[in-house]
C-alpha cells in the first residue's frame, strides 16, 4: 500500500511544506486540490520545483473551470518540469461551485467526464484534436462560429503521453466510468469496511492495475475523542453543506453506509446556520469509519482495516507534520 498526501486549498505555504516533508519521507505522491480557494496548479508547480521524487498528483482539476486542451497543456508543461512525475485527478466538483463559482452549467457529468477524458488523452497523444459530441465541439461550429478554426495538435511533445489520470467520484454510475475509462480512483469518505458492499459492483469490471485511491482524515493525539472532534467540522460541512436538501452527493454517500438519521439530522442542523450543532451531531462512529485517529498503536490497530479492503494508496488528509511520521513509520 502506497502513501498519499492530500493537501487543502486555504493555506498553500503551509501545503508545500507538508509536501516536502512528505517527499523527504518516501510517500508515493502529493495531491493538490481547489474549490474557490488556492488553484491545483500553481501549488502542484511549487511542489515539483521543490521536491525531488514525489508524484505531483492533482485532486482535483475542476472540469468545468479549463477546456480540455487547457488541462492537456498544463500537464504536459507540469509533466515536463517535474520530470515525469504528474497524476492528473480530475472531477466535476459540485452544482454550488460550479455554477455558483465558474458561472456554467453543470449539466451531464457522465457524458462530459467521458468526453473530457477521451479529448485530454487523445490531445496529450499529440493527435490533431477533433471531437463533436453534445458537451464538447472542437473545432467549435456552432450558430455564432467564425468559420476559422481548424483542428490543432499540441505543439510541445508530451513527457509521457500516457500520464495517469483518475477520477474523484461517489455515485455508482461515476465509480463505474472511472472504472472504465481512467487509470484510478479518488474517493472521499471512504469505508474500508463497507467498500466492497457499496463499491464493488461499480468496481467488477476494473482493469488489472487499477488504482483505488481512498482519502482518509488522520488526527493523531492521545485524547480520541479530541481527535474525532477535530475532524467533525469538515464532515458537517461536506455531509450538512455541499449542496443543497435533496442534493447533496455526501450526504447520499453517508447514508448508504447506514447513517441515515445522522446524515438528516447533521444536514437540517448546517442548512439552518447551526454550524456547531451539526458538527457535533456527527457519530463518533462515522469519523472511525471513514479516518484514522489516537495514538499511534490505534491506528496502527484500525489500518488494518485499509489494508484488507486490497486498496493500493491511502491519500492521507493531514495538517499535522507529525501525522506524516507516525503513517510512515506504520506504512512504508
Amino acid at each position: 500500500m502506497k502513501l498519499g498526501l492530500q493537501l487543502g486549498y486555504d493555506d498553500p505555504k503551509t501545503a508545500v511544506a507538508l509536501a516536502q516533508e512528505a517527499d523527504r519521507l518516501g510517500f508515493h505522491s502529493a495531491w493538490t486540490s481547489e474549490a474557490y480557494g488556492t488553484d491545483a496548479v500553481t501549488v502542484a508547480s511549487w511542489i515539483a520545483a521543490t521536491t525531488e521524487q514525489i508524484g505531483i498528483g492533482t485532486a482535483i482539476m475542476q472540469m468545468p473551470a479549463r477546456t480540455p486542451a487547457a488541462t492537456a497543456m498544463t500537464v504536459a508543461s507540469l509533466d515536463h518540469l517535474s520530470g515525469g512525475r504528474v497524476l492528473l485527478g480530475l472531477g466535476m466538483s459540485g452544482p454550488q461551485v460550479v455554477e455558483g463559482w465558474h458561472g456554467v452549467s453543470w449539466g451531464k457529468p457522465l457524458g462530459r467526464t467521458r468526453e473530457y477524458v477521451e479529448i485530454v488523452r487523445s490531445a496529450l497523444r499529440r493527435e490533431t484534436v477533433e471531437h463533436h459530441g453534445p458537451h464538447y465541439d472542437i473545432p467549435y461550429a456552432g450558430d455564432d462560429a467564425t468559420g476559422l478554426g481548424k483542428p490543432l495538435k499540441l505543439i510541445v511533445k508530451p513527457l509521457r503521453a500516457d500520464v495517469p489520470i483518475y477520477l474523484a467520484v461517489i455515485g455508482p454510475k461515476s465509480v463505474a466510468l472511472a472504472a472504465e475509462i481512467a487509470d484510478g480512483w479518488l474517493p472521499i469518505f471512504f469505508s474500508p469496511q463497507r467498500f466492497r458492499e457499496v463499491h464493488g459492483p461499480s468496481l467488477e469490471h476494473a482493469p488489472d492495475g487499477f488504482d483505488v485511491a481512498p482519502l482518509c482524515p488522520v488526527v493523531v493525539g492521545d485524547d480520541v475523542q479530541m481527535c474525532r472532534d477535530l475532524l467533525k467540522p469538515m464532515l458537517a460541512l461536506y455531509v450538512g453543506g455541499m449542496g443543497a436538501r435533496g442534493k447533496n452527493f455526501y450526504n447520499t454517500l453517508t447514508q448508504r453506509y447506514g447513517f441515515e438519521e445522522a446524515a438528516a439530522r447533521v444536514q437540517e442542523l448546517y442548512l439552518d446556520g447551526q454550524k456547531g450543532e451539526a458538527a457535533m451531531a456527527v457519530p463518533d462512529e462515522l469519523v472511525d469509519e471513514i479516518g484514522l485517529v489516537g495514538p499511534k498503536d490505534r491506528i496502527a490497530e484500525r489500518l488494518g482495516a485499509w489494508r484488507e479492503a486490497g486498496i493500493s494508496t491511502i491519500v492521507l488528509q493531514v495538517k499535522q507534520p507529525e501525522a506524516l511520521q507516525v503513517m510512515a513509520e506504520l506504512v512504508l
